[in-house]
């Protein structure tokens, strides 16, 4: 599978877009327009390796909902990547068995030499 998970309002994914030039037989996915399904979830914790890896403590929610004082285990995690599509840490690109989250510079590169191999 070749997928990018993104949010079209999200100046950083816009930008990592442009930059990624992904190939066209990448499929992207607007996460706030088509909503994450379980099993596409499922599938990314399954190349990531736990739900929190795929979580974002950056969003708004994380911080109204005041989750740092909660310990959060990995049912919480999913279930609330499944609730809002905030809390996906984004981008999320999957290239076939690799996946590359978030936008940090690192990970952005190593996804575009991945793609461009």
């Amino acid at each position: 599978m070749k997928k990018i998970y993104h949010l079209s309002t999200c100046d950083t994914c816009k930008r990592i877009l442009k930059e990624l030039d992904a190939p066209s037989s990448f499929i992207l996915q607007d996460i706030k327009e088509e909503e994450i399904t379980e099993e596409q979830l499922d599938e990314m914790r399954e190349l990531a390796g736990s739900y929190q890896s795929l979580f974002s403590k950056r969003a708004r929610l994380y911080r109204e909902k005041d989750l740092k004082n909660e310990d959060l285990d990995e049912a919480r995690y999913k279930n609330l990547i499944l609730e809002h599509y905030t809390f996906l840490k984004r981008p999320v690109i999957i290239n076939n068995d690799q996946i590359f989250i978030g936008n940090s510079k690192k990970t952005v590169a190593a996804a575009k030499a991945s793609m461009h191999e």
